[in-house]
């Protein structure tokens, strides 16, 4: 937040105006000071002309004598040594060695502090001095601090206030725009920005970006799928013709040997195509999302014990072990569609199966927590470099070592698109050494 824009923006200006408002200030300041030490001068050159006006001494005397009495000396400093050394005026300026000092003329002479002009001369055969105060020039600081601190004191409060203020609109509105990219990242073409209205125009402006970016994405998507689904639809059915012109030929009795052979791997090459054609277009079935119609409380216990039992014998015939770790209660039902789920689990075996040496151990587990149930299918193979688990996920998609193994590339693809479509997360891991793959169903 320290480092948002607005905030950021809403300092500078303070920092602008605290260095405009203390430059032009410390202006008035300095101009002012000057004017006020100006009309003193010119006040005190007045002040000793009018004395000038004496004819004598001892009307000077007379003269000073009668205005000091009605100055008060913290003013205006009135001091006059007569020609007879005899002093008139309401306060004596001495001189000593740390400099000038103002004494006052009552008894005991108590020094008068402060800061004083003055202005001396010699008249009539004796010394007048005339000082007056520089309280008010003194003074003018205090009164330009003040203003300077009533004046950036507002601004200091209040911008940073209005920047914190629209910082924290703009953390929301960033934190929208933010937590639509993580969703269409992880596969959420569907999530959009939203409302922008009130936004500010720069952030409404990228908002507004992001969602035409998501909209031709899903749409982009959606073509790609449908593709898929047409090829695979239109080539389906003629290959499955071509699979049972070769079967027809396969049964014909005078098929020599090394040519039934032949048939006989086209044969199977072709369920392998089939194969992928199904997959494909059960992907994008499931990707549509249209098995939620069919969901229901699904116990992954019963699943789980059932397709340990059905693969144990296909392990055993490996040189595998397969292994399944239950909890004695029953793990909490999941909403979900029984046969996809099963689909899953087959899948996740037979991937595990197809991809250990002999001697490798799969084990099979549930677990549960406060809001959720992991199944986990865990073997003692090779795995699965951490740079490539995303990478496997993709359709079609194989790791070079699996190239000679049976298989086409969408087990874990299907896998991903049915957790997904059961709001699961699949997360593949390290078994040290071998692969771990956990589904974590809320609820």
């Amino acid at each position: 937040m320290l480092r948002s824009m607005p905030l950021r923006l809403a300092g500078g200006l303070v920092l602008l105006f605290s260095v405009v408002s203390l430059v032009g200030l410390a202006a008035s300041y300095v101009y002012t000071q000057a004017s006020f030490e100006m009309t003193m001068r010119a006040d005190l050159t007045q002040d000793m002309a009018g004395f000038r006006a004496a004819p004598s001494a001892a009307a000077l005397a007379t003269l000073v004598e009668a205005e000091a009495r009605s100055t008060d000396p913290e003013r205006v400093v009135l001091s006059y040594f007569a020609p007879n050394g005899r002093h008139y005026g309401n306060a004596v300026v001495a001189r000593d060695a740390d400099g000038y000092r103002i004494l006052s003329d009552l008894p005991g002479r108590p020094e008068i502090t402060g800061r004083y002009l003055a202005l001396t001369a010699s008249l009539r055969g004796g010394q007048l001095t005339v000082a007056r105060s520089r309280g008010q020039i003194d003074a003018l600081r205090g009164v330009f601090l003040n203003i300077l601190g009533l004046s950036l004191l507002p601004t200091i409060l209040i911008a940073p206030s209005g920047g914190l203020i629209l910082a924290r609109r703009g953390a929301q509105h960033v934190a929208v725009i933010g937590g639509t990219l993580d969703r269409l990242t992880s596969g959420d073409l569907e999530s959009r920005v939203g409302d922008v209205r009130g936004w500010s125009d720069d952030l409404a402006r990228i908002g507004t970006k992001v969602d035409q970016m998501a909209q031709s994405q899903e749409n982009t998507v959606a073509s790609l799928r449908q593709v898929s689904s047409d090829i695979a639809h239109d080539l389906k059915t003629p290959i499955q013709r071509v699979a049972v012109h070769l079967h027809d030929l396969s049964q014909s009795d005078d098929l020599p040997g090394h040519e039934r052979a032949l048939v006989d791997k086209a044969l199977d090459e072709l369920d392998g195509i089939v194969s992928v054609f199904h997959s494909l277009l059960q992907l994008t079935q499931i990707e549509s999302g249209s098995p939620r119609a069919r969901f229901a409380p699904v116990d992954l216990t019963e699943l789980c014990q059932t397709l340990c039992d059905v693969y144990e014998p296909s392990a055993g015939e490996n040189g595998q072990t397969l292994n399944c770790v239950l909890p004695e209660t029953p793990v909490r039902p999941v909403t979900g569609d029984r046969n996809l789920l099963g689909q899953v689990l087959a899948n996740l075996i037979e991937n595990a199966l197809h991809h250990t040496p002999k001697g490798s151990t799969i084990t099979v587990s549930l677990s549960q927590g406060a809001s959720h149930v992991d199944l986990t299918v865990q073997d003692s193979g090779p795995g699965i470099p951490e740079a490539e688990r995303d990478l496997v996920l993709r359709r079609l998609y194989r790791l070079d070592r699996s190239r000679t193994t049976p298989g086409n590339g969408l087990g874990l693809s299907l896998v991903a698109s049915i957790a997904q479509v059961h709001d699961a997360e699949l997360r593949l891991g390290d078994a040290g050494p071998g692969l771990r793959v956990t589904i974590v169903f809320p609820g």
